[in-house]
């Protein structure tokens, strides 16, 4: 199975990108965290884009709050796909973030999760990662499936507190 890269601009994005490991370590996904600047640390990023391919990674998830590039600029230098995660660190909410990752030129695209949408990165990563592995297909329908019948509780529960009204 391919890894997951798991790239954060600081290592103040920890808090929110935990929930991201987490849940590639729930689906069976192997991953690596780096902490590497594309504004601080241009080189390793870099590097670290054009090799990510050889080194076994299938998809790379990139976390950067304020304006950084930190998507983008590792897009532009390889073929993974790469997934952003807008972080909230600025007085504008992860505004900023958000934008500085949708709003990429044509022919860089980064797939873009929302503000602090840690765990749908890793989400994302999954599906992208199991369309050539079928036993990480039925985890994530497995996932699916558990996300359903929570639903299905809650409704349940809802609809015995509205019979008390």
């Amino acid at each position: 199975m391919k890894k997951v890269a798991v790239v954060m601009g600081s290592d103040s994005d920890f808090p929110v990108m935990k929930h991201a490991l987490e849940q590639l370590k729930a689906f069976g996904i192997p991953y690596e965290v780096r902490v590497i600047s594309a504004h601080r640390t241009p080189e390793e990023a870099r590097r670290f884009a054009l090799s990510a391919w050889e080194e076994g990674f299938g998809v790379i998830i990139a976390a950067a709050g304020k304006a950084a590039h930190l998507g983008g600029f590792l897009a532009a230098y390889t073929a993974l796909p790469v997934i952003g995660v807008p972080i909230r660190s600025s007085t504008l909410d992860g505004l900023d973030s958000l934008l500085s990752m949708v709003q990429m030129p044509k022919g860089i695209p980064v797939a873009t999760v929302a503000v602090d949408g840690a765990d749908n990165s890793a989400i994302l990563a999954a599906q992208i990662l199991a369309l050539s592995d079928p036993v990480l297909r039925e985890k994530l329908l497995e996932f699916k499936a558990g996300m359903a019948a929570e639903v299905a509780r809650k409704d349940q529960n809802m609809q015995s507190e509205v019979q008390k009204i």
